[in-house]
């Protein structure tokens, strides 16, 4: 990178999807019947209770990553209770699709501002598109660097969305496979992977890894 603006709004832009994408798996959490994360303060677009949550992977590791590689690449998670996700394995689903729903949302409303942009004229099409340059500024000063945000939260929330609907724990995508087996069959999806041998924080707290 050329300059501190754009590792900065790339971590910016991290910093604030990661935390919405948290926040988006304790709302709706609460909403099914578990506090856990409520009580945490997570249930926040504020990123201090989530970085205090995990100071490495949404500080130390994603400004590592910038630094060495450009790209942000990092990790989060929201607390639940294992007994109320047991009971109830489908609202612990539909939790886990919280998260990628966000940053999808985030991704439909940056391309609503890229159209809005090309049709008042303030963006272009750009010549080559790279992971940032989805849209450019078709008219000098501030616009060059709006258009460097908005591409930005559309690229990496797209990412962000994508990766974690693969269908593998600790991935949001492993628990939202219980929305597609019988309660019984979820139940045990569930607990064989809260007993394996794979680390225990990836299944016993929600959010999962976020990159």
């Amino acid at each position: 990178m050329n300059n501190l603006f754009e590792p900065i709004v790339w971590y910016i832009v991290f910093l604030f999807s990661v935390t919405l994408h948290e926040a988006a798996h304790a709302f709706i959490a609460k909403l099914g019947g578990d506090d856990t994360a409520y009580l945490g303060g997570q249930v926040s677009l504020d990123p201090l209770p989530h970085i205090r949550r995990s100071p490495f992977g949404m500080v130390i590791l994603p400004i590592i990553s910038l630094i060495v590689s450009g790209w942000p690449f990092g990790f989060a998670s929201a607390p639940y209770d294992p007994s109320w996700a047991d009971r109830y394995p489908r609202r612990a689903g539909y939790m886990a699709l919280a998260g990628p729903a966000s940053n999808f949302a985030l991704v439909l409303i940056a391309a609503l501002i890229i159209r809005l942009g090309l049709i008042f004229g303030v963006f272009s099409l750009p010549t080559s598109i790279r992971f940032s340059d989805v849209a450019a500024s078709a008219q000098p000063g501030i616009w060059s660097g709006a258009a460097f945000i908005i591409g930005t939260i559309f690229t990496l929330n797209l990412v962000l969305g994508i990766l974690n609907l693969i269908p593998l724990p600790p991935l949001d995508g492993g628990s939202a496979v219980t929305l597609f087996l019988p309660e019984d069959k979820a139940r045990s999806f569930n607990r064989f992977f809260q007993d394996s041998t794979f680390p225990s924080s990836a299944f016993w707290l929600h959010g999962k890894y976020s990159i």
